[in-house]
């Protein structure tokens, strides 16, 4: 059976979620929800389904399985807990809630009327990103020391009321915490207002995990979109490109012996050549709205919990009054 789905704010996301919904066999977009009447009324007819510029309308007249909730940061908490009583299934957009007390407090109402919700780390449905996990998992690159994380880019028209680190760097917290499958033991940071005076534009980040290490680097000021990733290991080093979905890989050559003075000693090989990755291409939020389907229908945890997205959250904001105190 389909799931009705709907969208409540269809700006420069919402409107790629509603458009998957209309294209995926499983769900059938009912209705779009956002307070810009034109753009509302030219996306729905677009998509062919209904049109509300009051969403609390929408979840009055529709019936509704799921919906995705793509509005400003602020309003995520008010949103999602006017769907839980209405006892719609959740797609939230990054970052969880402004706030980790208003995150935990939405989290626990879903809980509490068994509604399955999600979090959209969209990072984690890039199908190299997905490989790469895989990869590091069947231990091909050994043992990871370092993984680096780099997004870069111009600041987004539609920002206005999250910083750099809160709205995407908490992609890259996310998913080095879930490459390591931990947390991070300590946590510091550097960053501020290059260009923009409300809100952080640059930070670099660096998180210990152990004896392993996590970098991120991520800023609203470099004129060209970078989206890369690194990981080192004992065994191989990757480059990961996220637009591109390439992944590389550049395996170790070496051995260890002792020499006459009985003194331990690394010998490294001639350089092997770059392995092109193979990957089938997807598009990521195409793979998480599937996945998040399949969650409804078959009763089981969602890919991305809210735990988790939490503590992104909770990293995010620990790292913004690092940065302020600073």
């Amino acid at each position: 059976m389909n799931l009705n789905a709907a969208v409540i704010g269809v700006g420069n996301m919402g409107q790629h979620h509603a458009r998957n919904y209309a294209e995926i066999p499983e769900t059938n977009l009912v209705a779009i929800a956002d307070v810009n009447e034109k753009n509302g009324k030219s996306l729905a007819a677009r998509f062919g389904c209904k049109y509300y510029q009051d969403y609390k309308e929408m979840l009055e007249k529709e019936k509704l399985d799921l919906v995705t909730i793509a509005v400003p940061t602020k309003f995520h908490k008010q949103v999602a807990l006017d769907c839980i009583k209405k006892d719609i299934h959740i797609l939230l957009e990054k970052p969880i809630a402004a706030t980790v007390s208003e995150a935990k407090e939405v989290v626990t109402k879903a809980k509490e009327k068994g509604i399955k919700f999600t979090v959209g780390h969209i990072e984690r449905f890039n199908p190299a990103v997905l490989k790469l996990k895989e990869m590091i998992d069947a231990g091909k690159l050994g043992e990871i020391v370092s993984i680096s994380n780099y997004r870069l880019g111009p600041m987004p028209v539609q920002i206005k009321d999250a910083n750099v680190v809160i709205d995407i760097g908490v992609h890259d917290i996310d998913l080095i915490s879930w490459f390591y499958g931990k947390l991070p033991t300590q946590i510091m940071a550097t960053g501020g207002n290059a260009i923009n005076k409300v809100q952080q534009d640059y930070a670099e980040i660096f998180l210990k995990y152990g004896k392993a290490a996590g970098v991120v680097k991520v800023n609203w000021i470099t004129p060209q979109k970078i989206r890369r990733m690194t990981v080192s290991g004992t065994k191989a080093y990757v480059e990961l490109n996220f637009i591109t979905q390439e992944l590389d890989l550049y395996e170790s050559e070496y051995s260890t012996e002792s020499n006459d003075f009985g003194e331990f000693v690394i010998k490294f090989g001639e350089p092997k050549d770059k392995k092109v990755i193979k990957v089938e291409s997807i598009e990521p939020l195409k793979a998480e709205i599937l996945s998040f389907v399949k969650a409804i229908k078959t009763d089981t945890r969602p890919a991305v919990t809210a735990r988790e997205a939490i503590d992104a959250l909770d990293i995010a904001c620990r790292i913004d009054k690092m940065i302020k105190r600073s």
